[in-house]
């Protein structure tokens, strides 16, 4: 009888429509505080932005843009990206495809070592740079010997970005090529393909959007890099700073609008890579699905 009263009592106690709408309060609660905290942290600064740089008009915005130090240093993000992007793109495909391929001692370091700047202060790693390269460091005597510089200097901004954008191509392939293990390879080898021939026309094919989106992300860390940066550059106006770097100088010199004006920049850059990543997520989502 008790267990009878229990089955007649339970419905009562739980009530279907009342839990599906405080399931759906909670939905809405979380939703509005995401977009509560999109809309203050990346909505409004970015509006900020673009609202300061074009203050003074299109004219001005533009002249800040197409002034000599502002040029020198699109350009050196330029040429840094260009050179940083494909060294770590090249390294991060052979440390992914040796590491989730192949069998070899040393392979926990490896994966160490290719998170070690994510783990380590970007101003750190500048520093260290300049232990090992700088006037007074380990190399700086027999660098100067051979009158060559990197720190203050443009290869001490590209090695500084190349150490800190290292795990992006790696750590976007690693754990894609550890899903597709080693059937396919094996089967291409059987039939007679080599590695070289294996490696193109199997594990890169399938690797192909991962590996876009790891380019993405490495090309828009090295382009927006500040700390590391800032250590080895030296500040020297017109040669060594990059975008960051020659917005750190305009705010400095309480010239905003300049400021805002190169800044907007690395924003509009934000919103490609923003973009970009989002349709490679889409590609990937359909060709894992097919």
């Amino acid at each position: 009888m008790a267990d009878m009263q229990a089955v007649r009592t339970g419905p009562a106690l739980y009530n279907p429509a009342r839990s599906k709408a405080g399931a759906g309060w909670v939905r809405w609660l979380f939703i509005a505080v995401a977009l509560g905290f999109l809309g203050l942290f990346l909505i409004i600064p970015l509006l900020a932005v673009f609202s300061e740089a074009l203050k003074k008009g299109a004219d001005v915005y533009f002249a800040s843009l197409l002034e000599t130090d502002a040029l020198s240093a699109i350009k050196l993000t330029l040429i840094t990206a260009a050179v940083a992007v494909p060294l770590n793109l090249v390294f991060g495909v052979a440390a992914a495809w040796a590491i989730t391929k192949f069998s070899f001692r040393g392979k926990n370091l490896l994966i160490t070592l290719i998170d070690l700047p994510f783990s380590v202060s970007p101003v750190i790693s500048g520093l260290i740079f300049v232990l090992l390269f700088g006037a007074q460091g380990v190399f700086g005597p027999l660098l100067e010997a051979y009158d060559m510089k990197i720190v203050f200097a443009v290869p001490g901004i590209i090695l500084a970005t190349v150490f800190i954008t290292t795990p992006f191509v790696a750590r976007e392939l690693i754990p894609i090529m550890q899903a597709q293990g080693t059937e396919e390879e094996e089967a291409a080898r059987t039939l007679g393909a080599n590695g070289w021939q294996t490696f193109f026309r199997i594990t890169l094919p399938n690797v192909k959007w991962g590996l876009l989106y790891g380019v993405i992300l490495c090309n828009a860390r090295a382009m927006g890099e500040f700390g590391a940066v800032s250590v080895v550059s030296g500040h020297i106006r017109g040669m060594t700073n990059t975008i960051p770097l020659h917005v750190e100088i305009l705010y400095n010199e309480y010239n905003f609008t300049a400021a805002f004006a190169v800044a907007s920049l690395l924003a509009i850059l934000a919103l490609i890579t923003l973009v970009l990543k989002s349709v490679v997520e889409w590609k990937t989502t359909r060709h894992e699905t097919k």
